[in-house]
């Protein structure tokens, strides 16, 4: 999907999608237990999902984010995987550059402020960040993506409004591609902040 033509049959038919639920420590969620954070790790939950990577093949990795998005956030990867939207990492893939994982919950400030992010609640998606930086003004991040930003393109695991993005709105996600301030291609939230 995504904008990509596909005239043949894939090489391989995808082994069978899968997810499940698992419950998240303090130690998981925060790093330090002793970090306050806005959201115990009790209303955390690890959501495991089958994706397909950048090498075409099937891997088994995991988001957190609050208990009340399991079950949005298992359709959502269900339908990347079917429609074969390629994810580039997610844990527990250990990876140099962190600017290129799918992540949902991590406790943190807004940049440049004092105010939580809506990932520090669980709220909130980060999908394939260095193919859909963020930019605002001349502020890009990650830094290593300026490729990405001729949106006119249709390259794997970008996300577009005819594309890959319904995979997350039609479970009630907002889009950051949609603002006005600043462009948030990799963001999806539950309240468009």
């Amino acid at each position: 999907m995504d904008g990509l033509l596909r005239l043949t049959a894939p090489d391989e038919p995808l082994p069978d999608w899968r997810t499940r639920v698992s419950p998240v420590t303090a130690a998981e969620a925060n790093g330090d237990p002793a970090k306050e954070c806005p959201v115990p790790a009790t209303d955390l939950r690890k959501i495991w999902v089958r994706y397909l990577g950048f090498d075409r093949r099937a891997h088994d990795g995991y988001v957190i984010m609050h208990h009340t998005l399991a079950e949005p956030i298992q359709r959502a990867f269900g339908r990347l995987y079917r429609w074969r939207f390629p994810i580039m990492a997610m844990p527990p893939m250990v990876v140099e550059d962190r600017s290129v994982m799918t992540l949902g919950y991590e406790c943190r400030f807004v940049a440049g402020t004092t105010r939580w992010s809506q990932h520090s609640y669980g709220l909130a998606i980060d999908v394939n960040p260095r193919q859909n930086p963020m930019l605002r003004g001349d502020y890009l991040d990650p830094p290593n993506s300026r490729t990405w930003l001729a949106r006119e393109r249709y390259w794997p695991g970008m996300m577009h409004e005819d594309g890959a993005v319904p995979a997350f709105t039609a479970e009630g996600f907002y889009w950051g591609g949609r603002w006005k301030t600043l462009l948030d291609y990799m963001h999806f939230s539950t309240n468009d902040r």
